[in-house]
Order: C-alpha cells, then sequence, then structure tokens
C-alpha cells in the first residue's frame, strides 16, 4: 500500500488554499471520497476543514485510527456529528467561517441542509471549480502512479490477444481481462464525478453489440447483462470479421488510465478498417495541435471538423441521436477531471502537468463500432503518451 507523502498534501492544500483567497472564501469543507483521496491520502467517514490560512483539520467519524494512520496531514482528529465543528475549530483558534465552500455539483442536498444548520449565517458557495483546477495539474509523483498504470494496461491488453477465440461471450472476455487486472493491482472501481455515472472496469463487446448506445455519457454504450446496468459486456458470442472493443480503464493506488483497443478474429471490412486507420490520423493530428496556451474546444472543434469533411458527421462519438460533444476527458482520480477536450470550452487553456484520454471513434449502427484511445501528459518538453500499447489494429488469425 502507497500512502500519499505529506509534502503532496501540503503542496495540494495550500494551492487550494490560494485559490480561496482570490475568491474570498473563509474555508472550503471536503467531503467526497475522491478528493478526500486527493487532499487527506485516506477517503474515511469525515470533513475536511481546510481555512483560507492555516493548517487544515481532517476531523474523522469512521474510522479514526485508518485516517491517523493512513494521511499524512498532522491534525486528524475524531468527531461524531457535524454539530462538533464549531467546538473544533474553536479549539485550534480558528474563527468560525462565513463564507464556505463545499463540492456542490456532487453533494447531497440533505447534507448541505445539515451544514446550514450548524452555520445558519454563512454563504455556502461551489467550491468545485477550484477543486478541479488544483487537481488538473499532476505533480511527478501523481504521473509516476498513471506510468504504473499504463503498464498494467498493457499486461491486460496484451493477454485479450492471447485468450480472444470464436464463440468465447464478451462477459468470458470481459473476465478475463478484470482477472488479470485484479492480480496486478487494480483497486476494481473506477471513479466517475458526474451524477449517475457508474463504470466498471471497462466497456468490452463485440459485432454489433459495440454499436449499442446506452445512458452512460459516452461514446460507446453496450448492451450490458440486464437493464439495471445497461451497458458494457453482454452475453453476445464473439465471431469472426467483427470489432472487439477493449476500452479498459486501469488503476493503480488510486490513479487511472484509460485505453482502447480494437481486436478481430480474422480481416474487418473495408469501412470499418478504413474507419480505423481515419481515427488514428486524428488522434496524430491531435499531438500535433495540444499545446500550452491551446484552448481544449479548440482541439475539440478542429478534430471534429476534420471527422466531419471526411464524411464521419453521422457516426462521429456516437450515431446520430446518440453522439457525445468531447473527444477527450482529464484523468487522474477520477475518469472525468480537467481538462475536456469538448464543445464549449473555448476559455480554458491547456497547461503543463495536464493528464487527459484521448478518443476518437465511429459508429456505425448495425455494422458496429471502431476507434481508439490512449492517455497523454503534457511536459515541458510537449506532448507526451502514458499508454504504451501499440496502435495497431490487432488480427488474431486463428
Amino acid at each position: 500500500m502507497r500512502l500519499t507523502p505529506a509534502t503532496e498534501l501540503e503542496y495540494r492544500c495550500n494551492k487550494l488554499q490560494k485559490l480561496m483567497q482570490k475568491q474570498e472564501l473563509d474555508a472550503v469543507m471536503i467531503l467526497q471520497n475522491a478528493d478526500l483521496f486527493y487532499f487527506t491520502g485516506t477517503t474515511q467517514s469525515g470533513c475536511l476543514y481546510l481555512p483560507c490560512n492555516g493548517q487544515p483539520i481532517y476531523m474523522v467519524r469512521k474510522d479514526h485510527l485508518r485516517g491517523r494512520m493512513e494521511s499524512g496531514l498532522k491534525e486528524v482528529v475524531p468527531f461524531s456529528t457535524m454539530r462538533d465543528i464549531p467546538a473544533i475549530l474553536s479549539g485550534y483558534s480558528y474563527p468560525q467561517p462565513k463564507n464556505i465552500g463545499m463540492e456542490l455539483d456532487v453533494l447531497p442536498v440533505n447534507f448541505l441542509e445539515r451544514y446550514r444548520k450548524v452555520y445558519p449565517d454563512a454563504i455556502f458557495s461551489d467550491a468545485t471549480p477550484l477543486i478541479r483546477q488544483v487537481r488538473m495539474i499532476k505533480s511527478h509523483y501523481e504521473i509516476h502512479l498513471m506510468q504504473d498504470a499504463a503498464d498494467q494496461a498493457d499486461k491486460i491488453f496484451k493477454r485479450a490477444e492471447e485468450v480472444i477465440h470464436e464463440k468465447m461471450t464478451d462477459l468470458q472476455l470481459a473476465a478475463e481481462l478484470e482477472y488479470v487486472a485484479r492480480k496486478e493491482g487494480h483497486q476494481g472501481l473506477i471513479r466517475m464525478r458526474g451524477f449517475n455515472s457508474e463504470l466498471f472496469y471497462a466497456q468490452i463487446f463485440s459485432g454489433t453489440d459495440t454499436a449499442v448506445p446506452s445512458y452512460s455519457d459516452t461514446p460507446l454504450g453496450g448492451l450490458g447483462l440486464n437493464t439495471s446496468f445497461g451497458q458494457g459486456a453482454g452475453l453476445k458470442q464473439i465471431e469472426r470479421n467483427e470489432p472487439i472493443i477493449v476500452d479498459f480503464g486501469a488503476c493503480v493506488d488510486g490513479y487511472l488510465v484509460d485505453q482502447t483497443r480494437v481486436f478481430s478474429i480474422g480481416e474487418l471490412t473495408e469501412p470499418l478498417k478504413k474507419g480505423y486507420k481515419d481515427m488514428v490520423d486524428i488522434q496524430e493530428y491531435m499531438t500535433t495541435i495540444v499545446k500550452p496556451e491551446v484552448s481544449w474546444g479548440t482541439v475539440y472543434e478542429e478534430c471534429l471538423s476534420i471527422a466531419s469533411d471526411i464524411g464521419y458527421t453521422d457516426n462521429f462519438m456516437g450515431a446520430v441521436g446518440s453522439q457525445v460533444s468531447f473527444i477527450g476527458h482529464g484523468l487522474g482520480i477520477e475518469i472525468d477531471e480537467y481538462p475536456f477536450i469538448a464543445r464549449g470550452f473555448n476559455n480554458m487553456l491547456f497547461e503543463v502537468g495536464m493528464t487527459f484520454a484521448f478518443e476518437p471513434k465511429l459508429v456505425f449502427p448495425g455494422l458496429g463500432a471502431i476507434g481508439i484511445e490512449n492517455t497523454y501528459y503534457i511536459s515541458h518538453e510537449g506532448l507526451k503518451k502514458l499508454t504504451k500499447s501499440s496502435d495497431e489494429l490487432v488480427v488474431i488469425n486463428s
């Protein structure tokens, strides 16, 4: 078990405090697990109180001893109810906050109302944009974790080439690859911040099932096993000459990379082969234009324009009626972090330290889907690819 260094936590909290001061926030209270992990190094039930100046206080309901052991913060204290918070803060000579930021994009309304009862005269606002800004720039420590996740992903995809055979079901393939991931240290959970955005390890499907849309905000969906979780691998059997898509989120010590590759038993039809090459070409074009000070929205618009110009207006990033308005997304602890290579983000600029997945994909209803995805890092020397598996379409001759 790798614990987040105390120096990392201190740096992250200091970055957030500087943004808080600009927004004139007296304090930010953090409750969501992903943010707790980022700022405290653990995910114990409780509240991280970050004042605009001074040491953060991690108030832990369950389990305090484990929180004390796993967190590198100096102040990790027990508490049993929200009503204890004012007294705890007074014990540290902190003034009672009047302007409080919270994660209003994910915080349940009833939690917010309970905190309002504790501080009835305070103004509550959304601190999520500030938290996202801090988290979007990765440290060397975080990049190393993502490189380890990329090594895990490469082992998973190599195993896919070994085990894929005719008549195995998509579910059987998923189970084989999930087994490899778990043996390589995958935590068994993919965090996604969006509401109702549950994800399993991966989206794995074949043939026409690759083109089945779902409720998830992703270009591909899949039929799934039942209507309770209608996405991902189902019971369809893999056949020859059809696309087999493996879209896998590898994870090591909480940090993710996202990678998609296409396999087939025997050759694919020409439209699918051409579509795959065209998506690789769009990926290559992206690598030439992403750099600091270029806007996220500009990259989206230029790549979308290329796809439309070569005839994929009705197929790019989903079929008509199910298309998504992004081609890439940030990665780290969650799979939908900043930056968003998406429509409407023309005022947000790329910066050194950002990590993101880029996933140009095509969907042909009744035929199948095709595409590629890799994870990238913007370094001082330029754009670097973190994922390492070959970009070649894998044709299995069996």
